[in-house]
């Protein structure tokens, strides 16, 4: 009993010796000297991406041309890419402006959520958009019936849902996790791997779940993304007229742009082995998914799609042909007439 007392002492007088972090410190790229260059190169990304964004998501709603399936995933696709910058971009803006590098322990693994719920679902949205380019092509005759609203619906309420309870889960057991030792994130943001290094308990089972998740969240996604575009092509090689060809090619080569830097840069950051020589170049690949592919996202659509394109021509053509037409009416107005006939 008195040595079990002793080691229950000895336990305590450690812990009682411990550190508890209330926040964490985020190294980023170590950019001293430079950080009025990268807060306005990085504000500049963001304008952008909130803008092309939110433009889509504008013209898919309000233009009638764009109520079809592939513009309504489209621009919940935008809509994604807009939240899924705000997650990370900000916090990066005040570091850079103001040297404040520090992020609370709360604010680190609400930025892990969102960041990870966001990049689950972008894989869901990237796999439905490929099975309807491949319904679209492959079954057109059938296309009206398999892709209509309902099942539009469906399909992006469940990949919504998917990505939260995944990461849900893993939160659930982070928040159990005891974080006493060093509190330096090698990282620009708050990433499942460099915040699990830094807690004292044991993480086996937390990293053996996130495997197990990530996993089925990416695996059926990546695998439905390569099958469709394996028969696209394979239905696109059978049409015989070059235009043709052209034509269903250009309604894919857009999503396909989009899909390919988005997994590249993933599987560069997730499946290289952690080891330190690559660990800069994986901070590199980040921005890919985290700042460029929302950037890319609506330059690719609205420079490749006819429909895009057209829109905003549209709506100036609209308001253009009612402003003639306003001013036409007005000048046909007894009182413009007199007025008119009184300034001659």
């Amino acid at each position: 009993m008195n040595e079990d007392s002793e080691m229950d002492q000895k336990q305590n007088l450690q812990d009682s010796n411990r550190t508890f972090p209330l926040s964490f410190i985020l190294l980023d790229f170590n950019t001293e000297g430079v950080q009025i260059l990268l807060f306005t190169s990085l504000l500049t990304i963001y304008l952008v991406t909130m803008a092309g964004n939110f433009l889509i998501v504008i013209l898919v709603v309000f233009d009638q041309h764009l109520h079809t399936p592939m513009y309504f995933f489209l621009g919940n696709l935008s809509c994604l890419e807009t939240c899924y910058s705000s997650t990370i971009v900000p916090r990066m803006l005040v570091s850079f402006l103001s040297g404040e590098r520090t992020i609370s322990i709360r604010g680190c693994f609400a930025q892990l959520y969102f960041f990870s719920f966001l990049v689950t679902t972008e894989s869901y949205f990237l796999a439905v958009m490929s099975y309807d380019r491949y319904l679209a092509i492959c079954k057109p005759l059938h296309y009206a019936m398999l892709m209509n609203g309902r099942i539009c619906i469906v399909l992006i309420v469940c990949s919504w849902i998917s990505g939260s309870v995944s990461i849900s889960l893993i939160i659930s057991f982070m928040s159990q996790l005891s974080f006493c030792g060093p509190n330096k994130i090698d990282h620009f943001f708050c990433d499942l791997t460099p915040v699990i290094r830094l807690s004292c308990s044991d993480t086996r089972s937390i990293e053996m779940t996130a495997f197990i998740l990530a996993y089925m969240n990416t695996s059926p996604p990546l695998v439905t993304t390569l099958g469709s575009y394996i028969y696209i092509i394979r239905s696109i090689l059978r049409i015989p007229s070059t235009t043709g060809k052209q034509k269903a090619f250009s309604t894919c080569s857009s999503h396909l742009t989009v899909v390919s830097c988005f997994y590249l840069s993933l599987t560069i950051v997730y499946v290289l082995p952690n080891i330190d020589s690559l660990r800069y170049l994986k901070k590199v690949f980040s921005l890919f998914y985290t700042l460029l592919t929302p950037l890319i996202n609506p330059f690719v659509y609205s420079l490749r799609n006819k429909e895009v394109k057209e829109a905003p021509s549209g709506w100036f053509g609209k308001l253009s042909h009612r402003g003639t037409s306003f001013t036409s009416k007005l000048r046909r107005t007894p009182a413009f007439q007199h007025r008119n006939t009184g300034m001659e």
